[in-house]
């Protein structure tokens, strides 16, 4: 494949195919950025993706397309070629990658951006949507004085170049360069190749896992699965995009709204940006039994940000796809 550069730097800020703004209230209102000024001689296309289904996990099994209701749902297809293209685009060449990292502010609380909004969490928010809760600041190359945006937790980004106190850094989501604060840098090994990725689908409420092999991506699993419901001041929709599997934990523990109170666990917890995570169905306290289905599932959106799953088939994805080197993509 020729002109590979080139390539690298157009996918690189083209995201556009897997996130669209969608109608309902939301959190996220980014809107993908497209070097137009980038045309390639030559292109790697999404017609050439294959996909082939070979499922490692073959319980709950949904159809391409299947009924809801008085509707019908489907498996955008389309959309997550075009996904799966976009990270085959950015590993044509050898590179080295980063992930942004501020769990609950774990690595301080990132400074005042200079033009900031609230959002309907009153939390302070880029005009991009990113809170900066749990985020990172990103600085113009010809400015560190005052950040100019922020970058969600568990976003991947290219790593250009050390700088002292910051790394340069080229990210999916905002044209050019930017500068962020090594503190909230983590790289990701250079032998790392993003073989497995999840497409989590907010509008059909479904679940799909891939594996990339010489030839193809394999189908994995496709399942029903239920997204974040937008409900505040707590509910927040799942975040669209794409992420890298931060960590894993057999039982994530949560709180009662408005409480400092364990009200339960989620088991198989893989989490992808802020507090989200892949999981399996919560089971609320004083039950420590886990529960295998809840008939919610694939129905409509109802967590705080997660995406939960079939407890046996969060297992699965909490086995077969390893932190930091598993890629989740959230599409509308």
């Amino acid at each position: 494949m020729k002109a590979i550069n080139i390539i690298i730097v157009l996918i690189l800020f083209s995201f556009s195919f897997c996130t669209r703004k969608p109608d309902r209230p939301q959190v996220d209102t980014f809107q993908p950025v497209v070097n137009e000024d980038v045309v390639p001689e030559e292109v790697f296309t999404v017609d050439m993706i294959e996909v082939k289904k070979n499922f490692l996990y073959d319980q709950y099994t949904l159809e391409d397309e299947y009924p809801y209701k008085d509707t019908t749902r489907i498996f955008q297809w389309d959309k997550i070629k075009e996904c799966l293209f976009y990270l085959d685009s950015i590993q044509l060449e050898r590179t080295s990658w980063v992930t942004f990292q501020n769990y609950k502010n774990k690595n301080g609380e990132a400074p005042l951006i200079k033009n900031f909004t609230r959002n309907a969490h009153k939390r302070v928010s880029d005009s991009l949507g990113i809170e900066r809760y749990q985020s990172v600041p990103l600085y113009s190359v010809n400015d560190t004085a005052v950040a100019e945006r922020y970058g969600r937790d568990g976003s991947l980004a290219k790593f250009i170049g050390d700088d002292g106190n910051y790394v340069r850094v080229r990210t999916i989501y905002h044209r050019g360069e930017w500068f962020v604060p090594k503190k909230y840098v983590k790289s990701i090994s250079d032998s790392v190749f993003f073989r497995k990725a999840v497409v989590v689908d907010r509008t059909n409420q479904n679940i799909s896992t891939f594996e990339r092999t010489d030839s193809a991506w394999l189908v994995r699993s496709m399942n029903p699965a239920t997204t974040g419901l937008h409900r505040p001041p707590y509910g927040m929709e799942t975040p669209v995009g794409m992420f890298v599997i931060q960590e894993q934990k057999p039982k994530m523990y949560y709180l009662r709204d408005g409480t400092q109170d364990i009200g339960g666990f989620a088991p198989y917890a893989s989490r992808f940006t802020n507090g989200a995570y892949i999981h399996g169905v919560p089971v609320n306290a004083p039950r420590t039994q886990l529960i295998e289905y809840s008939q919610t599932l694939g129905t409509t959106p109802r967590s705080h940000m997660c995406v939960r799953n079939a407890t046996s088939h969060a297992k699965f994805i909490y086995d077969w796809a390893p932190a930091e080197e598993s890629i989740v993509f959230v599409i509308e």
